[in-house]
């Protein structure tokens, strides 16, 4: 069999099968992420077992997720699904007390057709709690897609915000146009800022309130809001001009006076990553108004028409989606903050979109380059492989091949290509200036015809689900669990160092058992 290279990223779809993770295991790092929720799994005892296996939970651990096990009784329909799962509820309040209760449908819920969409909004009344509902069946999902199903579905509690009325549309060269209001310097009576404020006037109020935001002078000589007003804020008194984009509402990490439209980031991330994402875009003078999901259920970002998302994660298609269509967001559509390459490129697309210079992201990145070449050294000129499992494939490839190394084929279980076509285009630019063949990309791979191309193939290093690495490991190919950089910290400037590490660690492993003698290893 002939493998050949394309000028042009040749796309392929095999077998329509999902070879990957279940993806409920989304639990393990959701849970862990907001930390005010529960996580309710509604499956069998395979679903259970799962979970305790690949979640390794220990003994004495009080996680907070649970599982909702379905009997035969529950299957045949001869028991109250209603309200078995509100005693459930009602004992995780009484136990836990959470913000919000997630439950995580799964195959089984799918297959005998449980409405839990629609015994949600009842139970969520009996018991006085959030309840969110996501479909995180394997049946439809590819691994990492869970957290898209639970992000989409908790992107409809995020609290309303028209920012459109705040800010004007973006031009098309790039700049914005923050509309300007003139304060009275002083004044006795309570100032009333019309609904609307593009280009209105400010008129004095002895107190009515149609609908308007009505303020009133502080102590400290600062406008506060009139009780029953909102937003809740506070204006300086000194007849100065201020942008409107202080009236917006918004967390505020910074000054209180942006000159851009609000800013979420969508995309669950280890806390230290995020705080170091938010100060990548903070010194280029954009401030992140939130993050989805944040921390706590109670502080989810405000969404609505104005606001502008972008996500971290190439798995988020359906969670875009959701975001555009439902919310009425903006997508920023960038390559995803993988690499320094893919971290500069995604600062670099924001800050075209939000109207801001770059400022040192070239040198940024080439001090990391540099940093790095201990590792390159090794991975420079070795070529590998990519089986598909956690839909970070393009991304792991797009920088790996800028690291020197030659990508024969990716696999992936599945991909929505609108969303990665930033990505798609950087993999590409990326091939032709390192002088690399462009790989073949295959969605939902038959894995009898990879491992046959992986023989003829005999790449330096496989990238694999845990099914295969074993089989290919005795047939002499390094391998690599793909599972591994799901649960890794990969994004940002600072953590391209723990790719490499998990890339080169085979690589390094063999080479020294090969020192000893040993021509071959098995895990």
């Amino acid at each position: 069999m002939e493998t050949n290279f394309n000028d042009t990223l040749a796309f392929d779809c095999e077998t329509g099968n999902y070879h990957t993770f279940c993806p409920i295991s989304c639990v393990s790092w959701l849970y862990q992420k907001i930390e005010d929720s529960f996580f309710l799994v509604i499956g069998t005892k395979t679903c259970g077992y799962f979970l305790q296996n690949a979640l390794g939970v220990m003994i004495f651990a009080e996680p907070r997720y649970a599982m909702a096990e379905l009997e035969e009784g529950d299957i045949s329909a001869q028991l109250n699904d209603y309200r078995e799962l509100k005693r459930l509820c009602l004992k995780i309040k009484e136990d836990r007390n959470p913000s919000v209760i997630v439950w995580i449908g799964t195959c089984t819920t799918e297959i005998i057709k449980m409405d839990l969409e629609g015994m949600a909004p009842r139970i969520e009344v009996d018991i006085g709690m959030p309840i969110v509902v996501a479909r995180a069946n394997g049946l439809d999902y590819a691994f990492t897609q869970g957290e898209d199903t639970v992000l989409a579905a908790m992107s409809h509690r995020c609290p309303s915000l028209d920012a459109s009325k705040v800010y004007q549309s973006l031009p098309s060269e790039g700049h914005l146009k923050t509309p300007v209001v003139d304060l009275p310097a002083k004044g006795s009576l309570p100032i009333k800022a019309e609904q609307g404020l593009h280009g209105k006037r400010e008129t004095q109020s002895k107190g009515e309130s149609n609908g308007a935001l009505l303020f009133t002078k502080g102590r400290d000589n600062s406008l506060l809001p009139i009780s029953g007003t909102t937003p809740s804020l506070a204006l300086p008194l000194k007849g100065s001009r201020i942008g409107l984009g202080t009236l917006s509402g918004l967390e505020r990490s910074g000054n209180g006076s942006d000159d851009h439209p609000p800013l979420v980031l969508f995309g669950s991330l280890p806390d230290s990553v995020t705080r170091q994402l938010s100060m990548e875009l903070k010194k280029q003078g954009i401030t992140v108004s939130g993050w989805l999901p944040s921390q706590r259920y109670t502080e989810l970002p405000s969404l609505g028409d104005g606001v502008y998302v972008c996500g971290v994660n190439p798995f988020l298609s359906r969670t875009a989606t959701t975001l555009m269509r439902r919310r009425r967001c903006k997508l920023i559509g960038a390559p995803f903050p993988i690499g320094p390459d893919g971290t500069r490129a995604w600062i670099e697309k924001i800050c075209s979109v939000l109207g801001k210079e770059p400022i040192g992201l070239e040198e940024r990145e080439a001090t990391v380059w540099n940093t790095l070449e201990d590792y390159l050294a090794l991975v420079r000129g070795k070529s590998v492989f990519f089986m598909g499992d956690n839909l970070l494939e393009i991304s792991l490839a797009r920088f790996l091949v800028r690291c020197g190394m030659i990508v024969y084929e990716i696999g992936i279980p599945y991909m929505d290509r609108r969303f990665q076509a930033a990505e798609l285009a950087l993999l590409e630019e990326t091939c032709k200036r390192m002088g690399a063949p462009l790989p073949r990309i295959v969605e939902k791979p038959d894995n009898y015809h990879q491992v046959q191309r992986i023989r003829e193939l005999k790449p330096d290093l496989a990238i694999t689900g845990m099914a295969h690495a074993n089989p290919l490991e005795a047939r002499g190919i390094n391998t690599k669990w793909s599972v591994e950089f799901t649960f890794a910290q990969i994004h940002g400037f600072g953590n391209s160092r723990d790719i490499l590490e998990l890339v080169t660690r085979p690589l390094r492993r063999n080479h020294s058992l090969e020192g000893l003698g040993w021509n071959s290893f098995v895990l």
